[in-house]
This record gives structure tokens, sequence and C-alpha cells, in this order.
């Protein structure tokens, strides 16, 4: 379990470039004042499976979108999502291994003028259901077999990434402009959304001190395909995921640019990690043995909005979602990857 106070920086996230966070009193002050930016940080480890708690006071603005996700490199995804303009309610919605060829996953939850008032919202994650929980009331639950038969279903090692985008901006397609309520007008911002707590407990899949996530080669992209190396340098053989953050670790590293961050992977087209310019992790090209260290790496969440917005998932919007996901390691599966727990 690790609490992180948010009115002062915390060690455990990397900013996407571009990005400048201020903490006061009110928490991480998240603030937009032209289409252009997309102030977004990003977890340096991973959980597989796990609980988080967000405090947060979401920014005003029709246009706007306040965004809490989880994302893997496998594209499964689970998030958050609140309009500016809309005083009445949060979005939520999931992915699972880049699927987009529905649009009926999303759902609405009421919640009270989040962009005034400051609430907790939950995701609670195991390898059988993902509940979203506001203020202690569980508002949503989907089931693994609701998930196309657990196909669709969020479950391969996921970072945490915050952070506000412009999805009323004048260069998102029309869908998008009309998902978020209209064109954001700036000459009433500048906008701010304030993070004030993250609570993180990583379930590792329920094995004790985890340290590391590790998938070999031919992974299918399951839960039961990842294994986790613990403190004692043993592995679960059984499959049996440990709880635990991870994050990426590797011999090679590469640095994050607006919203994409430049990936790698090897002539057999095997999955990359994302990386970021934490100073805590890098990650290794997939298909080579990693080597652990004790950097992590980041990468804005993917959209279907112009680059440099770090969006998550579009709960409702006609357009695609999700084009900024990189290749998951899935479909092409013939290296091996490593990435870091959250482990203290």
């Amino acid at each position: 379990m690790i609490d992180i106070d948010f009115t002062k920086e915390s060690k455990y996230f990397t900013p996407a470039e571009g990005t400048t966070i201020k903490y006061g009193s009110n928490g991480a002050e998240f603030t937009m004042s032209n289409e252009k930016q997309a102030p977004t940080i990003t977890s340096t480890k991973y959980i597989f499976f796990g609980k988080i708690d967000i405090e947060v006071q979401v920014a005003p603005g029709t246009g706007v979108v306040t965004s809490v996700v989880l994302q893997s490199d496998d594209r499964d995804e689970i998030d958050w999502e609140w309009l500016g303009g809309d005083t009445a309610q949060v979005q939520t919605n999931y992915f699972g291994k880049g699927d987009d060829s529905t649009f009926d996953r999303g759902g609405y939850s009421p919640v009270a003028n989040p962009q005034t008032t400051t609430h907790t919202y939950t995701i609670d994650w195991t390898k059988d259901y993902v509940h979203w929980i506001i203020d202690g009331k569980t508002v949503r639950e989907l089931n693994y077999e609701d998930a196309k038969g657990g196909t669709r279903f969020p479950q391969t090692p996921a970072q945490l990434k915050l952070g506000i985008w412009d999805a009323g901006s004048s260069t998102a397609p029309k869908g998008t402009v009309e998902w978020a309520g209209g064109l954001t007008d700036f000459s009433q911002g500048p906008f701010t959304a304030y993070y004030k707590s993250v609570r993180i407990q990583d379930y590792s899949n329920g094995v004790a001190n985890a340290k590391q996530y590790v998938w070999k080669s031919g992974s299918d992209g399951s839960y039961e395909s990842i294994n986790v190396v613990t403190g004692d340098g043993n592995g679960d053989d059984d499959n049996t995921t440990t709880s635990s953050t991870a994050k990426p670790t590797s011999t090679k590293s590469s640095s994050s640019s607006d919203a994409e961050s430049t990936t790698k992977s090897t002539k057999t087209h095997a999955t990359t990690l994302s990386t970021a310019t934490s100073a805590d992790a890098t990650t290794t090209d997939a298909g080579k043995a990693p080597t652990q260290t004790s950097s992590g790496d980041v990468t804005p969440t993917g959209s279907s909005s112009p680059s440099g917005t770090p969006s998550g998932s579009q709960t409702s919007s006609p357009s695609p979602t999700n084009a900024g996901f990189k290749p998951g390691f899935n479909s092409a599966l013939v290296g091996a990857g490593l990435i870091a727990a959250f482990a203290l």
C-alpha cells in the first residue's frame, strides 16, 4: 500500500514532456490555458490487479476532460473521465487488447458537482471483476465473463496515468468535440484540476513480496501468462502472479515525446514496453534479456485526440478511440518482457 500526498511532488510519478505541475494545499494542480497543453503524469511502476483511490476536484470548462486511466502495454485499459461541462455525472470505460470495434462499454454514474467538490474515486480491479466506486459506493461492476468471455477483460500489469486534456480542441475530430460538449473557450480559462491524494494497492494477483512481472515468448496476453518474480528472486511457475507494482526494466531506455513515447521492437515484431524520462526505471526491447534497474518508464495515455493530448478511452464519442496505443504483446508475441512492480 502506497499513500501519495499530492500537496508535494511524488517520486512515484513522472510528468510527460511539456507538463508543469504546481503543488499546493489543494493538491497537484493540472492547469491548461490553451489547446496545446495536456498536463499528464504516469506512475513509474505497474500494478498487476489492485485498488486505486484518488481524491480529485476535476477541471471545469466545456471541452476540457479530466482523466484517470489504468493502462497496460498490452492495451488493456480502465478509465474514469469527467467532462468539464457536465456537473452531474462521471463516465467510466474499459478496453481489452485495444479492441475499439464497438462503443458499448462506456457507462455514466451520477456525482454531484465534481468541478467544485472533491470526491474519492476508486477502481478495485481483480482477475474476476472491476468495480468503479465513488465515495465508498460501488456505481458500476464489470465481471470477467461479461467482457467477451474474458477475452476483452483488462488483465495485464498497468500504469496509472492522471491528467487533463482538450477534447474540444479546434483540431479535434467532430465526434470528439460533440462528445466533449463543444469547442473549448479558453477565454474562460485557465482550467485546473486538483489531484489531492492517491492510494495505490497492488494485489499482484495474490503473490506476496513481488518485485517484477515477467511474460515469456508466445504470451497470449492473459493474466495466467504473466509470471511474478518475488524479492527472493523466485518466480511463480504455476502462473499465479504476485502483487506489487512493476516498472519497465531493461538495458535500453527511450525518451517520451509529447503524448507518444518512442517504442522499440525486435525484428520479430515482439511487443515493447512504454518508456519514460523517469529517473526511476528504464525499459528493454522485447525479446532481449532485460536487466533489472532502479528506474521506471511512462507514457501519456492513448487517445483519439491530437498528438500530445493524453486522454484515456472516450466513452461515447463516435470516432475511433485509443489511436495512441502502441502494439500489444499478445498479437505477435515472440519476445519475452519484464516490468518492475510497485514494491516498497
